[in-house]
């Protein structure tokens, strides 16, 4: 890496933000970001409609996050700063494109902050029945809300040891697992390729079943984006993204596929307790280990507040960079001891809104929500990859030496890319379920692009 870029200042938009992260922060924040709320509990729908053939799926998935990730690491190398593939929107295609991707990922992260508060207040009832869920949200909701008024730092740490558990505890289902695949784990038996052939063999739903497995693994890996964001908070920008981006693919074959492999082959697809108790602690029911389903709930807790933590972050330096940029309320944007204070209340507020939904709308608003967002991630990384396309070129031509961290095979799988997110459009169109996800983030993505575009214009008129 040439000394030059490894001390490239950060974006101006970001100069009155503080850079407290350190490089620690940043590599644990890359590698916690991959294990969130969707692989330890969303996962288990994805297996019980495609069934082995789940490995299949995420590696599919995966291939193709592995592809959106290293164009975001070459723009966030190049340009580092907190609004991420939203600032690179708006160089690469234009004002209205930074508005509506960066608008969209805000409803989508604040959302996500409810949903997650409320599956973590779930986990607490089952331990507390007598306490309210509303209040153990509101609890979760005050303590990472007031972590992250106080200072970059607070985020940081508690996101650290958040995930170094997370980790810890992926590590050691894939040690548990591996030894009781090979029939060395005490009380155990080898299961060989019993569950993967049984039950209906490998796709037991053909590929109806696997198209489904396939949607359900590529909204799992949504989270990856937040080291970017938070690389510009940190100690050097550069290389935290390039280290974070260069070890993204390991960290996907391992925690996501590879865990996917020994469920599937430890605990027969068709088991009620795969989406019941969700993968991770029925594959260690299953092996009889005293106590462990139970410890494995408090991770799947960890992971939960982890990703509120991360989500309450991530969306207030994305409408902290929005406003800027001169798209969005001037409040937002005020900053105090380095935290953009106003977009913190305001993202909490906002899911603690859709919390409140949850509650007060159950049937008709709150489904609706969630419809709208269900594949904002896909507008994303759209997004990122036609930014990256026009952006290597102007790197190029302009600044070669900022191209720290490079596409592969660049412009071929930039294209293979685009060919794979809209080949996901099409199959999400073709299934009932995620076909009105389709349509209502449409919507959503439609009247952003058009606000967008009125508000580019009339900034452009005065």
């Amino acid at each position: 890496m040439p000394h030059s870029t490894a001390q490239a200042p950060p974006q101006a938009d970001d100069v009155s933000l503080s850079h407290g992260l350190k490089q620690r922060h940043l590599s644990m924040i890359a590698l916690g970001g991959v294990i969130g709320a969707g692989l330890f509990v969303g996962s288990g729908a994805g297996i019980a409609a495609a069934g082995p053939s789940i490995v299949v799926a995420y590696v599919i998935s995966g291939l193709l996050v592995m592809l959106v990730m290293r164009m975001l690491g070459e723009m966030s190398a190049a340009y580092p700063s907190s609004g991420s593939f939203s600032a690179h929107a708006e160089r690469a295609i234009g004002p209205w494109a930074g508005f509506t991707a960066g608008w969209s990922f805000w409803v989508l992260l604040c959302t996500a902050v409810g949903l997650e508060g409320i599956g973590a207040a779930k986990i607490v009832t089952t331990w507390l029945p007598h306490t309210p869920e509303w209040a153990w949200v509101a609890l979760f909701m005050v303590v990472f809300c007031g972590a992250n008024l106080a200072a970059v730092k607070n985020f940081g740490e508690f996101e650290f040891w958040f995930a170094a558990l997370k980790v810890g505890a992926i590590g050691l289902f894939l040690v548990l697992g591996g030894l009781a695949i090979a029939g060395v784990l005490p009380g155990t038996d080898a299961p060989g390729t019993a569950n993967l052939t049984g039950a209906g063999g490998f796709l037991p739903h053909g590929t109806e079943g696997l198209i489904i497995g396939l949607l359900a693994s590529v909204f799992a890996y949504g989270g990856m984006e937040t080291v970017t964001i938070a690389a510009a908070e940190s100690e050097n920008p550069v290389s935290g993204v390039a280290s974070a981006v260069r070890t993204a693919m390991w960290r996907i074959a391992l925690f996501y596929i590879g865990s996917m492999a020994v469920v599937v082959t430890l605990v027969p697809w068709d088991s009620k307790e795969v989406v019941e108790k969700g993968p991770y602690v029925a594959t260690l029911d299953h092996l009889g280990i005293p106590g462990a389903g139970q410890l494995m709930n408090v991770v799947v807790l960890v992971a939960l507040l982890s990703a509120m933590n991360a989500n309450i972050y991530g969306s207030s330096r994305i409408a902290y960079s929005l406003v800027q940029r001169g798209q969005g309320p001037k409040t937002l944007g005020r900053v105090s001891g380095g935290v953009p204070r106003i977009a913190v209340l305001a993202s909490s507020v906002f899911g603690f809104g859709c919390v409140v939904l949850s509650y007060w709308r159950p049937d008709d608003v709150f489904p609706w929500l969630l419809n709208m967002i269900g594949a904002v991630i896909l507008v994303v990384w759209i997004f990122i990859a036609v930014s990256q396309l026009r952006l290597r070129s102007r790197l190029e031509r302009e600044a070669p030496e900022k191209l720290v961290v490079r596409m592969w095979a660049f412009p071929v799988l930039t294209w293979v890319a685009l060919a794979g997110m809209a080949a996901i459009f099409v199959l999400m169109a073709r299934e009932p379920d995620t076909r009105v996800q389709l349509y209502s983030t449409g919507g959503m993505t439609l009247f952003l692009a058009v606000a967008g575009y009125a508000w580019q214009r009339a900034r452009a008129r005065s």
